[in-house]
């Protein structure tokens, strides 16, 4: 007697596999969750010292990165990003003719550190 398992294959949102509301919408906070989760790892940041950067209590920062999307709106993660020092970029584009319906997809999150470090450099070749 064998169980067979039944396999499903993904949309690439989730969200809209498990038919949840605003599944496009859902989709982008997580990767923009997903970013913020990243920056604050990568800088060795405590929930409170994010906080503060942030501006929210410790408790926020820990839903946030517990997956708590529904306290967050779009744009105020976009703030979140800004006070972490990245620059968040939306960008549109003319759907190509195709059968297929046009998609929203990630939001593309440009890090100004790199900017900054070239910047600094440059400032320090002309003193030279």
């Amino acid at each position: 007697m064998t169980n067979e398992i039944k396999v499903q294959s993904s949309s690439g949102n989730v969200f809209s596999d498990l038919g949840l509301q605003n599944p496009d919408e859902l989709l982008i906070k997580a990767e923009l969750v997903r970013q913020i989760s990243k920056i604050i790892t990568a800088r060795k940041m405590t929930q409170t010292e994010a906080a503060q950067m942030l501006g929210v209590d410790q408790p926020k920062v820990s839903a946030l990165l517990s997956g708590k999307l529904s306290g967050f709106s779009t744009e105020r993660l976009f703030r979140f990003l800004n006070a972490l020092g990245n620059d968040v970029e939306i960008r549109i584009t003319a759907k190509p003719n195709s059968d297929f319906q046009a998609q929203t997809r990630g939001v593309k999150v440009v890090s100004k550190i790199y900017r900054i470090k070239r910047e600094k450099k440059s400032v320090e070749d002309s003193k030279a």
